[in-house]
């Protein structure tokens, strides 16, 4: 939190030189092709930074749970086309092996202005360990080394902060604007401010929201996790999700905001139905009338309108977790209401929003709202651990770059 020093593309000589570039391109894919780009658009900077300074661009990444070992169809190979039609058609070639013969042979190839995707690194189990050995062989393919992946930085990886302790390092342009972003939310940024979190359990955003009390005014808690404070409050939440052994943490986390002068906002009412079915009968109902055989599955109109009042006077607000089972309609109403207003009020320069988490972003663009928000985090667990206050490795690393690691290529 608070990372304000950290080396930039700027900061490094870069010129003529083979760059080890970490991003993330674990991407949705549908029959094969990449159904959802936006990670390998906000990549594009980054390497056209590089090309214009002749460099031999090397792309690492890392693709789905392969559980180290190869697996076809986690492949990065069909990633190439993808990053090159986002590059304007620039050619992009394939490295059957991110280390060893393989990618040696492929890197030495490489002309200033190349630009080569090194297989997936899950597919050697070495790189989820952090293995030293194999981030010397990964940072011996190169002379300087860009992370561009905030949104894998909360890992110990080989290739996060194994490369790191080998070659100059720097930040490149979409880790650069995270940081830059995501820093803001807690130094600096206008007040009053708000968050709305959602998702399903409060036990796995714990740290979250117990930070959140001390820095927010306003804390819109919707989804299921809701829930467990709408239990904690002596509600009867019939077959809704809900997390009976968490009530004294639920209070607990109450209290504090309480005496922190933070405001919770919780539904008032809710979207009862008997299952997480399009075709199920539903109603709106207040929390205190759920019926015993249904499941709240969205907040309601009611709490939307509350929702949107304790909000409307923040001059930033952070959005992590959707209100309802967005993925299916109608039980995606009170999100897309919610990030519309939310967009509206952006948009007149009245509020500055920023969202993050894989849900959250995926809620978003089903609403056709990505663009509309400030900032728009392509992370999911270094969002949330950063909005948790807790240092991301990857981040750790380059801030040990800027207070007298290595920064500089040599020659």
């Amino acid at each position: 939190m608070g990372v304000t020093k950290f080396p930039r593309l700027e900061d490094v000589n870069v010129s003529h030189k083979t760059v080890l570039v970490r991003t993330d391109l674990n991407v949705p894919m549908h029959g094969g092709k990449v159904s959802d780009d936006m990670r390998i658009r906000r990549l594009v900077p980054t390497i056209n930074y590089l090309l214009k300074h002749k460099c031999r661009i090397v792309l690492l990444s890392h693709f789905d749970r392969p559980g180290g070992k190869f697996v076809p169809s986690m492949s990065l190979a069909p990633l190439v086309d993808a990053i090159s039609d986002a590059l304007g058609g620039k050619l992009v070639k394939f490295g059957v092996d991110c280390i060893g013969p393989a990618a040696r042979d492929a890197v030495d190839k490489l002309k200033p202005g190349d630009i080569l995707l090194l297989e997936n690194l899950r597919f050697h189990p070495e790189e989820e360990k952090g293995d030293a050995h194999f981030a010397r062989e990964l940072a011996s393919l190169g002379d300087v080394f860009i992370n561009d992946a905030f949104s894998c930085s909360h890992r110990s990886h080989a290739s996060i902060t194994g490369i790191a302790q080998y070659l100059p390092i720097a930040a490149g342009r979409l880790m650069q604007e995270e940081l830059e972003q995501l820093t803001s939310i807690f130094a600096g940024a206008k007040k009053p401010i708000g968050a709305v979190v959602g998702g399903s359990k409060i036990s796995t955003k714990l740290a979250l929201l117990g930070n959140l009390t001390k820095t927010m005014d306003v804390l819109v808690i919707g989804g299921a996790m809701a829930n467990t404070f709408l239990y904690t409050q002596g509600h009867d939440m019939g077959q809704s999700l809900h997390e009976k052994n968490m009530k004294a943490t639920a209070l607990k986390i109450m209290k504090q905001a309480d005496k922190n002068g933070c405001q919770i906002v919780l539904p008032t009412d809710v979207v009862a139905a008997y299952a997480f079915s399009p075709q199920s009968p539903c109603r709106v109902v207040d929390v205190g009338h759920i019926p015993p055989d249904r499941i709240a599955i969205d907040v309601g109109p009611e709490s939307l309108h509350q929702f949107f009042e304790a909000l409307r006077p923040c001059k930033t607000v952070v959005w992590n977790g959707p209100l309802g089972a967005f993925e299916i309609s109608p039980f995606d109403a009170s999100t897309i209401n919610l990030a519309r207003a939310i967009a509206k009020l952006t948009g007149q320069k009245k509020m500055r929003s920023i969202a993050g988490g894989g849900d959250t972003v995926s809620a978003l663009t089903h609403a056709g709202l990505a663009e509309s928000f400030s900032y728009l985090s392509t992370a999911g667990g270094a969002f949330l651990e950063w909005l948790e206050g807790k240092t991301l490795p990857g981040v750790a690393a380059l801030q040990k770059a800027s207070s007298g690691g290595k920064t500089r290529a040599h020659g």
